[in-house]
């Protein structure tokens, strides 16, 4: 009879011969535990020895596998304590040179080495070719075709032959897999069976059958994932008891609160925001509670289709909160909303069915409530809070913690979604599910778009809604890359311009103090440095994270009012602030933040009328990774093609953090190579799962999602 895959975690690897007391340990600190452990610690890359390069096939610039034999090494030890391993790697066409720095342990494991794999990019030096700081395989004396290199450890001293022979022992005596997709799975996607599979990946024959084995693991891993993500979006909608807000004008009620709001705004939605509030209004009417990602690009109007969302809520006779990571971020939304808001009344209704609490003819109360609110202030808004005399509160973790307490919160949004944990994110929810029996409206919104293939892994289980569309009035930003010569020759001198024309200026430094380890700008140096030199005579501010919230939010305000001419600072302005007469921003040492950040960053401006201009202050050398995103960053202001090719340049694994359940299981699996993969997953899972969370006819599947995720999440999940 077959075994399932996860019944193999139960066997410990130290049955295997050759696997005494010290290999076990080895093996442990790579993860490897049990038999399970052992067949999916998946070979790295394959390398076709009937097909593998020869030294004389390698080409300048192009990574390359090859392999040799070691003919010399040799240790420099430099000053500071530095090392240098030179060593020859020789096949019957020639010799490849291998360099290694501060690898010093390189010198024993090559010594007399034959059969070595070496993968890497190759380059001209002094007329010979040379690979710096390669990956290296002992792959031994193997015989097959098609030799897997496997993750080696020199911390677990393991190495590719050793991993090899435990696998091939642990499959043999595993037997058959028995394979839990029903076959119009695999028929569907044309993927092999999971036996041929495991032992395909392991041990092809041809690199058509390793790539096919991939392929099958791959989708099982992203299967698992979609399972799990689907099972609990159909639990929520069919279990959770919501609200069924009254939306007009998006569907016929009788409120006009929301509908008054739009009418004095003084411009007209966009297209998108316009779709998207629908969107929303349609999940807010129904009984079944929303769980909504917005997403949109810097500047789309997110804050906007927010607050109609808290809007519609407080015209239902509910409260809405609105959860911001920073202090100065829920500072600015207060003061962004309260003004919106001033003259509106929520007002006494004819109709109260279904309402928690009678609303009086009163203003319309917002509060922020922040771990800068005094003592006195905190006890006065959580009292006002409990009897329902707020309508909307904003604020940061400070809205987390007990006693905060709500009449009836009807709609939650959670601002910059990535800076709070799954728990933080559905700790409101879950109080006001047990204080009053129903669960408030979630819209959780992303500070920049995520690919459609990373949201649909790590926010499966939400709807989305994506914002792809500028409001009108919004100035095109020019963005340049300049080098340090060039920002003193050209680049202040455009500050200087702009600031005599009445407009403002930010400047960003990575650091707030200068760093001894790094040759980085810093923002305490550099206000000091701008203030006597090339913009003394104008009025600086500073502004970062090491100031106290007290001290940022005067100096955001004072740059707000017009006050301060240059606001220097740190990442603490990437998100939210919202100054329309600041058209120019120059980002020193822009090769230390990411494509998100710098896109994020430059969308402090071109919030006015005026035209907008973002400098990217960089040396960084041309051929470099960090080049790359400069460029690319330079070259489009269209946040969501931004957001693909960070994908593609950086890969998915800060998206995956954001994620916790299910995401361990993801070894093979790449969101950015396999995004056909990921759609196919999901199509799978949604049709397995239909309308049944407890996947009843599909046993073998929940047995292994049970393995994967633990007995009491999978109870709560899978219990009917």
């Amino acid at each position: 009879m077959a075994r399932t895959l996860h019944s193999l975690s139960a066997i410990e690897v130290g049955v295997l011969k050759g696997v005494g007391v010290k290999m076990a340990v080895a093996l442990e600190k790579v993860g490897v535990r049990s038999i399970f452990d052992l067949v999916t610690y998946y070979p790295r890359r394959h390398v076709d020895r009937t097909n593998e390069a020869t030294i004389d096939e390698v080409v300048p610039g192009v990574e390359t596998v090859v392999l040799g034999k070691i003919t010399r090494v040799t240790t420099r030890r430099l000053r500071g304590g530095r090392v240098i391993v030179n060593a020859t790697l020789a096949d019957d066409t020639g010799y490849l040179d291998l360099v290694f720095f501060n690898q010093p342990y390189r010198e024993r494991q090559l010594r007399g080495a034959n059969d070595v794999a070496v993968f890497a990019r190759a380059e001209e030096y002094r007329g010979r070719l040379q690979m710096t700081n390669p990956i290296v395989d002992l792959v031994g004396a193997t015989t097959g075709k098609i030799v897997p290199i496997y993750p080696q450890s020199q911390i677990a001293g393991l190495l590719t032959r050793d991993i090899a022979k435990f696998v091939a022992e642990a499959l043999e005596r595993a037997g058959e897999i028995f394979d839990p997709l029903p076959p119009w799975v695999l028929s569907k996607f044309s993927l092999i069976s999971r036996d041929r599979a495991i032992k395909g990946i392991h041990q092809p024959e041809t690199m058509l059958e390793a790539k096919a084995a991939r392929k099958r693991l791959v989708f099982d891993e992203l299967i698992r994932l979609q399972l799990l993500l689907v099972a609990e979006k159909v639990k929520r909608e069919q279990t959770s008891k919501g609200i069924s807000h009254d939306v007009s004008p998006f569907k016929i009620g009788n409120a006009t609160l929301t509908s008054d709001f739009l009418d004095q705004i003084p411009f007209s939605l966009t297209a998108a925001q316009g779709k998207v509030i629908s969107e929303i209004a349609s999940d807010m009417s129904s009984p079944i509670p929303m769980h909504r990602l917005l997403q949109g690009d810097v500047g789309s109007g997110k804050t906007l289709v927010a607050l109609v969302s808290m809007l519609m809520a407080v015209q239902s006779g509910y409260q809405a909160a609105l959860l911001a990571p920073t202090t100065v971020l829920a500072e600015q939304h207060f003061m962004s909303i309260k003004a919106q808001l001033g003259d509106f009344r929520v007002e006494a209704k004819n109709d109260q069915d279904g309402m928690l609490f009678p609303m009086e003819n009163r203003p319309l109360r917002v509060e922020a409530l922040t771990g800068q609110t005094t003592a006195t202030r905190r006890r006065l808004i959580l009292k006002d809070l409990r009897d329902g005399a707020i309508d909307i509160l904003i604020g940061t973790h400070a809205l987390l913690v007990e006693g905060v307490d709500f009449q009836g919160l009807g709609a939650l949004v959670v601002d910059e979604q990535h800076r709070f944990g799954v728990e933080q994110r559905s700790l409101l929810r879950e109080r006001e599910k047990i204080n009053s029996g129903v669960e408030p409206d979630l819209l959780v919104m992303t500070a920049t778009p995520i690919p459609r293939s990373a949201a649909m892994t790590v926010f499966g289980d939400l709807d989305v809604s994506i914002l792809d569309e500028l409001p009108p009035g919004r100035t095109p930003i020019d963005t340049v890359w300049l080098n340090h010569e060039e920002l003193e020759e050209t680049g202040w001198a455009e500050v200087t311009s702009r600031i005599s024309n009445s407009e403002q200026a930010y400047v960003v430094c990575p650091l707030v103090e200068e760093s001894e380890k790094l040759n980085t700008a810093s923002a305490n140096l550099v206000y000091e440095r701008l203030s006597r030199g090339p913009l003394s005579g104008f009025r600086l501010g500073l502004v970062h994270g090491q100031m106290n919230d007290k001290q940022k939010n005067e100096t955001m305000e004072g740059f707000r009012r017009g006050l301060i001419d240059v606001l220097v600072a740190t990442t603490v302005i990437e998100v939210g602030v919202d100054v329309p007469n600041a058209s120019i921003i120059i980002i020193l040492d822009a090769d230390r933040f990411g494509i998100a950040q710098l896109h994020q960053l430059r969308g402090r401006v071109g919030r006015g009328t005026k035209p907008s201009r973002c400098i990217l202050v960089s040396s960084v050398d041309l051929d470099s990774p960090a080049a790359e995103r400069l460029k690319v960053v330079a070259e489009s202001t269209d946040g969501f093609k931004l957001a693909e090719r960070d994908l593609d340049l950086r890969g998915a694994g800060e998206l995956m953090g954001t994620r916790q359940k299910g995401t361990s299981d993801l070894k093979l699996a790449s969101i950015t190579r396999d995004k056909l993969l990921v759609f196919a997953a999901r199509n799978a899972a949604v049709k397995i799962v239909d309308r049944d969370y407890t996947m009843g006819t599909f046993p073998y599947l929940v047995s292994e999602l049970t393995a994967l995720i633990g007995e009491e999440e999978a109870a709560n999940l899978f219990r009917g």
